[in-house]
């Protein structure tokens, strides 16, 4: 599960890039385009969900791009007070009321998450659980208030994994019923702000805006194009200070990624991430990230903590099982996976180029 603090609204301890720096990045008028003068976009920008939301709104008037960018804010803020696993809103009570014998009743808000949440879950077999809350907490990765300095003892995640059963199983969609044992707790900062995006999209085309923008945080969803060009998204390089890969992204296309280095300490030589494996309760090695394109901003969230966790062997038949076809994920030696369908369309940055796998996703 990643992102796992990434509904609060204090600050993160995380580090904190700029602009250029961030996970996914617009690169239209930045230097990577076609030669000529690029007209500009409207921006709004504000913190929210723990991290910088930009609402991009091009070939619209001043006013109607502020006023769109004032209400994307209200809309973000609202979830995020909703859907903060350990703050005074419907998610951060049911894991207050965790541990006991009868199940808890969720209202019908969280509910339709929590469908969409277990869903997901079960598809990847497990690999993304949001129940997993439990355990970022023993992390300390749920905290921004505390920088983690050591990984948890041993004993205690092994028994919060013998204990712990995925959401899919926990959640009863029918009877909006949530069984959470002891030691459970459900954080959705790896689906919910893939939520909030594509929630954030359906605001502006109800207010008739066709080309824009919403990125929270470096994941985004574009609809439309930046005049007569696709917006030009980078990927940012999980290694180095700069882009790893350009995208080209036209019409109404998600871009997500999940990486070790957004929130991670260093402890006896060892990089210990955000990203846990719900099958052994440690961070998943061996992969430093993973970049997914999927029209829905929510599956494309879900489904690159998913397939980071899966790994370098197994993302190819947990994509199939997503119905994800555009991937690409970094080793953390440097060899990059990708499939076909992502080869197409991306430009590798870096001089020389890292070296390329290109994997086929399986019929299922």
């Amino acid at each position: 599960m990643s992102r796992g603090a990434g509904l609060t609204g204090r600050r993160p301890y995380r580090h904190y890039y700029p602009a250029a720096l961030l996970t996914a990045v617009i690169l239209v008028g930045a230097g990577l385009e076609a030669c000529g003068k690029t007209p500009e976009a409207s921006r709004a920008r504000f913190q929210a969900m723990g991290t910088l939301v930009e609402v991009s709104v091009y070939g619209e008037d001043a006013a109607t791009a502020d006023a769109a960018g004032a209400e994307v804010e209200a809309l973000f803020d609202q979830l995020q007070q909703r859907w903060d696993p350990w703050g005074e809103g419907e998610l951060g009570r049911l894991n207050a009321n965790a541990g006991g014998i009868e199940p808890l009743m969720v209202d019908e808000d969280l509910a339709q998450l929590l469908d969409g949440a277990a869903a997901i879950s079960r598809d990847s077999e497990g690999l993304f659980d949001p129940a997993v809350g439990g355990l970022i907490r023993m992390w300390a990765f749920s905290s921004e208030e505390l920088v983690p300095t050591s990984p948890p003892d041993a004993e205690k995640i092994q028994q919060a994994v013998a204990a712990g059963r995925p959401l899919y199983e926990i959640w009863r969609a029918d009877t909006r019923q949530l069984l959470l044992g002891p030691g459970t707790a459900i954080d959705l900062g790896g689906f919910a702000k893939g939520v909030a995006v594509d929630m954030a999209i359906d605001l502006l085309r109800n207010k008739g805006i066709e080309n824009a923008i919403v990125n929270a945080g470096g994941d985004l969803r574009a609809i439309g194009r930046h005049g007569d060009r696709a917006w030009r998204i980078g990927v940012r390089d999980p290694r180095g200070e700069g882009v790893l890969a350009a995208i080209d992204v036209e019409g109404d296309e998600s871009v997500f990624t999940s990486g070790d280095y957004e929130r991670y300490f260093i402890f006896e030589g060892r990089r210990y991430h955000h990203i846990i494996d719900p099958r052994d309760g440690y961070p998943t090695p061996g992969v430093s990230s993973v970049t997914v394109i999927h029209q829905q901003a929510a599956v494309a969230d879900a489904a690159a903590t998913a397939l980071f966790v899966a790994g370098v062997d197994a993302w190819p038949r947990t994509a199939a099982r997503l119905g994800v076809t555009q991937v690409m994920l970094v080793e953390t030696s440097g060899t990059i996976h990708m499939s076909p369908q992502m080869e197409d369309r991306t430009w590798l940055i870096p001089d020389p180029k890292p070296e390329v796998n290109i994997q086929q996703i399986p019929a299922l």
